[in-house]
């Protein structure tokens, strides 16, 4: 598929997805998302980890309000349904890890779509922004579920009626993202952190994504139960010989398994 409005780029095992329209702030339109979501499912069979950065000075913008119908046509419901909802449980439910590497202003839904990936790190000079109360709408896009996990509900609870910008600092904080950068170190940084979940063994990735999703809605017993399954897994693959025989033999793994 021809890309017009993102680029997809493979560097070894790290696939990079980096949206652009730089114009808008890369601001998400029906095209933008259309074509993430087929970038998403190419990547996920080519790559062992994905990054999703943004063109120029923004992150993502959210959603562009100039794509097609005035404000007051739109049908936002149709839309987060149909295209945001395929989107997000695409990045959700991605196999490999996924970073978001965010290099700018991340604001509404462009926020969410950062939220949705396994790891942020982030820019110093970034901010994420729950803009949505600015113009009479509520947090969309997964906001309403990731927020309140990751930071807790107050923080979640002011952040969307304030709708007032959180400084990658701040986030860090919270909890909200894993890391923020120095401008200056931060291209370096995210290619180094994606390079080496590249080199690791993504049998026990997928396995951890799994293991502490469910934990929110599980009980210690069935935390427990799935723990002792997936761990069962790990061990039969050969990625867990294999890391075991470099432990012992005091070298670096090399891992295969996908």
């Amino acid at each position: 598929m021809q890309y017009e409005t993102i680029r997809l780029s493979y560097r070894g095992g790290v696939a990079v997805l980096k949206l652009n329209r730089p114009e808008v702030m890369n601001a998400l339109n029906s095209q933008m998302r259309a074509e993430i979501l087929h970038a998403l499912r190419e990547a996920r069979d080519e790559a062992r980890v994905l990054v999703i950065t943004g063109q120029g000075r923004a992150f993502c913008s959210g959603q562009d309000l100039g794509d097609g119908a005035s404000a007051a046509d739109l049908d936002l419901e149709r839309t987060l349904r149909d295209e945001y909802e395929p989107l997000l449980k695409a990045i959700y439910d991605c196999p490999i890890p996924t970073i978001a590497a965010v290099n700018g202003a991340a604001a509404g839904a462009g926020a969410s779509l950062a939220l949705a990936c396994d790891v942020v790190i982030a820019t110093e000079s970034a901010v994420f922004v729950q803009a949505f109360a600015r113009i009479g709408l509520i947090p969309d896009a997964g906001a309403t579920y990731w927020l309140p996990r990751q930071v807790g509900f107050a923080k979640a609870m002011g952040a969307a009626l304030f709708a007032e910008p959180i400084t990658a600092s701040q986030a860090e904080d919270w909890g909200m993202i894993w890391e923020a950068v120095p401008d200056d170190d931060f291209a370096a940084h995210w290619a180094g952190r994606a390079a080496r979940l590249a080199a690791g063994p993504t049998a026990a990735y997928r396995a951890v994504k799994k293991a502490l999703r469910a934990s929110f809605a599980n009980t210690l017993q069935e935390q427990l139960e799935l723990e002792a399954q997936l761990q069962g897994d790990c061990g039969k693959t050969r990625d867990f010989r294999e890391g075991v025989l470099a432990f012992l033999e005091k070298r670096p793994a090399h891992f295969e398994g996908r």
